[in-house]
């Protein structure tokens, strides 16, 4: 009766979690539909005044400055205006997509709407593409809110690497206090587009952090007193109409000193022209960030890290962007003879040297706390539709994986079976699990692969309760031969697990980095029954005397016995099936003990094999 409750209430919280998106899709749909009414109007209002001022020409056969120029200025006004309306539709038609995506994911129809994340995909990962990491329907596509390539870089390093007790508590205490902040979410997923159009992260950084060229002290003295010599000159021949003799020497001086730093003048400013807009784009994501109060010791670090000039990036950037806007009034002809008599550009490309000395290395740190705030927001999000989910209890020690009505998180709520899995610590290390075709052993496999990755990563888990230490995870679920490498797919998979036993060697010789978890599915299916069992047994023997955990599925029901001769370190489990009517039955549920059924033939023969 209580698991009913329980039920019942997250099904309710998931339905007014659901609500909530459905009326804000309601209210953003309607904010597109009326920015698009003031798009048009505004439109025709634009030709309309373009029309009449053209009429105007041909009326009076000559363009007339005291008609053309009101016209001018409203048309310029409703440039400005327009402006503002397509970009206030922009953001709303990415509102749309926020709570489209927020709302597939709560009523469980994601899969193929949003990042899948393949280039993050590496080969040699010991168990990315065995647990659904990235691609098509995987964690990451679930996830993946970050609209940055920081942001997505940051969540994809989170689900692929093991950290800390510590670090795994610290995040879970950011994506608790960001799950409520529904307005937070939406502004960074609405903001990130225009950073991620336009802003080269890499570039940005290589920039910033680029050793500034122009570094000497003393010309920051010495150029203000030429252009003060050279200027106080002009102001005495245009005072007395004579010019004095030293006029020439000093501009003679002057062109020299210019001459001299020309080069990295030129290259200084070359370089600073586009970085500048990528910083202003970024220092107004920032600013949304800095807006938002914050308690919990992860985001308040970052927070803090944003500051690190003692300026806000905001007001770091506004500088730079003003000593960009002044080089580019030297294009300016009305400026361009001041601009060289004060030299504007040898003396701002100083200033944006020391701008970079001062602030370049703090914007590597900017990009940084980007990329960590969406991927924490993006698992908020994923929490807050996620009622009911709890976050694991985090131990340090052994390796532990211990879990309650554990269920795969990619599955729909409605068809994932929860089942419970204990290893390390008083249990078992190893479960030893048997059965048939399609009943849930592979299944199991990647649900506690998925749960540890996504449990690292800081997020709340499918499972009524989970207890686990930091693991490094491997897996073989998913192991293909390689026509391209001349390899066996049984060649591929005993590389894998050599992989495997390294890294749980690793952990011996060094105890305080995560533990091992393995996951080795259907293990050395692809040699005879006697070499299976012999290798089996010593594989799983190895892995258990270095100290790892981890699952074996085999339909090799001989294998089973290799439990006994494991003590209590293996055990056996089992999934069940039934085969009715012409087809199979199953209830997914893990069961004590070996599988003491098997459908192979009567599979064989309802697709018309005569077996």
């Amino acid at each position: 009766m209580d698991d009913r409750r329980e039920g019942a209430a997250i099904n309710h919280a998931r339905d007014e979690i659901a609500g909530l998106y459905r009326a804000r899709l309601t209210d953003r749909h309607s904010r597109v539909s009326a920015c698009d009414r003031q798009h048009a109007r505004l439109s025709w209002a634009r030709v309309g005044i373009a029309a009449a001022a053209g009429l105007i020409v041909v009326w009076l056969g000559r363009a007339s400055v005291p008609w053309l120029v009101p016209l001018g200025l409203i048309f310029g006004s409703l440039a400005f205006v327009h402006a503002r309306v397509l970009n206030a539709r922009d953001r709303a038609t990415r509102s749309v997509e926020f709570y489209d995506r927020g709302l597939a994911r709560v009523e469980d129809h994601w899969q193929g709407q949003g990042e899948p994340g393949d280039r993050f995909r590496s080969a040699g990962h010991p168990c990315a593409d065995d647990i659904d990491l990235f691609g098509r329907g995987s964690l990451f596509e679930l996830l993946s809110t970050p609209r940055t390539s920081a942001g997505e870089a940051t969540l994809a390093a989170w689900l692929l690497e093991p950290v800390t007790a510590t670090e795994m508590v610290a995040r879970q205490q950011a994506v608790d206090e960001l799950r409520p902040r529904l307005e937070f979410r939406e502004d960074l997923f609405v903001l990130g587009p225009d950073v991620r159009a336009a802003v080269d992260t890499d570039a940005l950084r290589a920039w910033a952090v680029t050793p500034p060229r122009l570094t000497a002290k003393w010309p920051t003295i010495v150029l203000p007193v030429l252009v003060a010599v050279s200027s106080t000159a002009f102001l005495v021949w245009i005072w007395t109409g004579v010019p004095p003799a030293w006029l020439l020497p000093a501009l003679v001086v002057q062109l020299a000193a210019a001459a001299w730093f020309h080069r990295p003048v030129v290259a200084v400013i070359a370089g600073v022209h586009r970085r500048v807009r990528e910083l202003e784009l970024l220092a107004s994501l920032l600013d949304r960030l800095q807006q938002e109060a914050v308690t919990s010791p992860r985001l308040t670090a970052l927070a803090a890290s944003l500051t690190a000039t003692g300026h806000s990036p905001s007001a770091e950037v506004a500088r730079l962007a003003w000593l960009v806007d002044v080089l580019t009034s030297r294009q300016n002809q009305l400026f361009a003879p001041l601009s060289a008599l004060f030299l504007v550009a040898t003396q701002s490309a100083f200033a944006v040297d020391r701008w970079r000395a001062r602030c370049g290395a703090a914007v590597p740190h900017w990009i940084d706390a980007v990329g960590e705030y969406e991927a924490l927001s993006a698992l908020g999000g994923y929490a807050a539709d996620s009622p009911g989910d709890p976050f694991p209890e985090v131990v340090d020690g052994p390796p532990l994986f211990e879990a309650e009505d554990l269920a795969h998180p990619l599955l729909p709520v409605s068809r994932a079976v929860a089942n419970s899995v204990a290893l390390g610590g008083d249990g078992p290390r190893v479960l030893l699990v048997s059965g048939s075709n399609m009943s849930g052993k592979s299944t199991l496999l990647r649900t506690v692969g998925v749960t540890v990755a996504l449990a690292q990563a800081g997020a709340p888990v499918r499972a009524r309760r989970v207890r686990m230490s930091p693991l490094r995870m491997g897996a073989t679920l998913r192991i293909q031969d390689s026509l391209q490498a001349g390899q066996s797919r049984f060649f591929a998979e005993i590389s894998r697990i050599s992989a495997i036993v390294g890294m749980a060697k690793a952990h011996r010789d060094l105890p305080a980095s995560a533990g091992i978890l393995f996951l080795l599915d259907e293990v050395l299916a692809g040699t005879n029954s006697h070499d299976r069992r012999l290798g089996a047994e010593a594989v799983i023997r190895g892995l258990v005397e270095l100290g790892a955990i981890g699952l074996v599925t085999t339909h090799d029901l001989a294998l089973t016995d290799a439990v006994g001769d494991l003590g209590g370190a293996a055990v056996n489990v089992h999934f069940e099936d039934r085969f009715e009517g012409g087809a199979l039955h199953f209830d997914y549920r893990l069961r004590d003990g070996v599988v003491q059924t098997s459908n192979a033939l009567a599979l064989m023969r309802s697709v018309g094999l005569e077996v």
